[in-house]
């Protein structure tokens, strides 16, 4: 069941204002409708200091009530700057074009979040890195993979310049997520009048052979004259490479599949890549 709804993820970050121009880019094409959530994390303005210590210690009344209002004033502020950030990406969306866009701020974990909403979205737009990625590389890194694994709707990964997407590179390894990719963009309007190429990373057979020309003859009966390329090495490799080389603006990956792409998108290559590539990612489930 399509919902015809775009969820996009903001946090502030760098990275919030490419997801939101990639978000309206998407949500135009598709005809959709944007909703943007922050999420605030289960600490963020609301952490209460165990003051029993202090009371015992002979601390005033008046101390402790000078802290619990200022434990209320930053939770105060942190949700006006939660706010803010959502107010500045609607108005980023909906300048780039007529788009209905709600907002919607939450406080919790974030991949619990995109678990409990995800159903009422047919994509998600998460950024590369958000605001703690200066200190907290790993963490963040761990958020995107957890998003992926948890998610059942196909995940776009932004990078950090939105730029006009004119060349899709599909990874194609011939398993299930890579042939739900292909049946993807054959029907999704997000690819209208797109370059498509198909590559695969690995030792050319004849049944991969095969699997590939027969997802180009899918997406030919979509009007798509896809590409074929087949190039021997690691896929992280190989799909930089060709990204970079043939300056494709987007990279389009299934989740799971039969081949060492698995380990590329689920496994410690997953964020490495992501972060390493200068394009966006869509993963498919």
């Amino acid at each position: 069941m399509t919902t015809n709804t775009l969820i996009a993820l903001v946090d502030g970050s760098a990275y919030s204002e490419s997801v939101c121009h990639h978000a309206a880019w998407i949500a135009g094409k598709n005809g959709w409708k944007v909703k943007i959530y922050h999420v605030m994390g289960r600490r963020q303005g609301v952490e209460k200091q165990d003051l029993s210590g202090a009371i015992r210690l002979g601390a005033r009344t008046r101390l402790l009530e000078q802290l619990s209002k200022l434990d209320a004033e930053r939770a105060k502020l942190s949700h006006e700057h939660g706010r803010a950030i959502l107010e500045d990406a609607k108005a980023v969306i909906q300048a780039d074009g007529d788009i209905e866009v709600e907002t919607r701020l939450r406080q919790g974990d974030l991949v619990e979040t995109v678990t409990a909403k995800e159903e009422t979205g047919d994509m998600i737009v998460i950024g590369k890195r958000g605001e703690a990625a200066g200190v907290a590389m790993e963490h963040l890194g761990s958020n995107l993979e957890r998003i992926v694994r948890a998610s059942h709707k196909p995940v776009f990964v932004a990078n950090r310049a939105f730029r006009p997407i004119g060349k899709v590179l599909v990874a194609f390894d011939g398993g299930s997520s890579a042939l739900k990719a292909v049946d993807y963009i054959y029907r999704s309007p997000l690819f209208a009048g797109l370059t498509i190429s198909l590559v695969f990373a690995g030792r050319e057979t004849p049944e991969i052979r095969k699997a590939l020309e027969n997802a180009a003859a899918t997406l030919k009966a979509g009007g798509f004259e896809a590409e074929i390329i087949i190039r021997d090495g690691e896929p992280e490799k190989v799909l930089a490479q060709i990204t970079t080389k043939d300056k494709h603006e987007l990279l389009v990956m299934g989740a799971y599949g039969h081949s060492r792409v698995r380990s590329l998108v689920i496994g410690s290559t997953t964020t490495e890549m992501i972060r390493s590539c200068r394009v966006p990612v869509l993963i498919m489930r």
